[in-house]
């Protein structure tokens, strides 16, 4: 989304798109349950675990980490990931709230 629309909405509103875009992919569903899964992870593990070429998974990586929803170390050679339980927790409420919020019309 442009700066010039994003700007028309609430700050809310424009985290929880960027949270729902995270779960938008599969792949990044997959990282990010494979992360939960394994409460830490290598990038190198991800290439054994998906389906998918280093250089695409480092892609989403980026675009997770970009948006807060995982960190990253570097440890020598090698990049650890795991979810940042802050913005975790900042997802899991705004998400839930929105989810939740449903009253029934028809």
């Amino acid at each position: 989304m442009g700066v010039t629309k994003s700007d028309n909405f609430s700050i809310e509103q424009n985290q929880i798109a960027e949270f729902a875009k995270a779960f938008a992919h599969p792949a990044r569903v997959a990282i990010i349950q494979h992360l939960l899964e394994t409460q830490t992870c290598i990038c190198n593990d991800l290439v054994k675990v998906l389906p998918l070429s280093q250089s695409t998974i480092s892609q989403h990586l980026n675009e997770l980490k970009r948006i807060g929803l995982i960190k990253g170390a570097i440890d020598g050679p090698k990049v650890c990931y795991c979810i940042d339980l802050d913005v975790w927790e900042r997802a899991k409420g705004l998400l839930r709230n929105i989810l939740e919020s449903i009253k029934g019309c028809c």
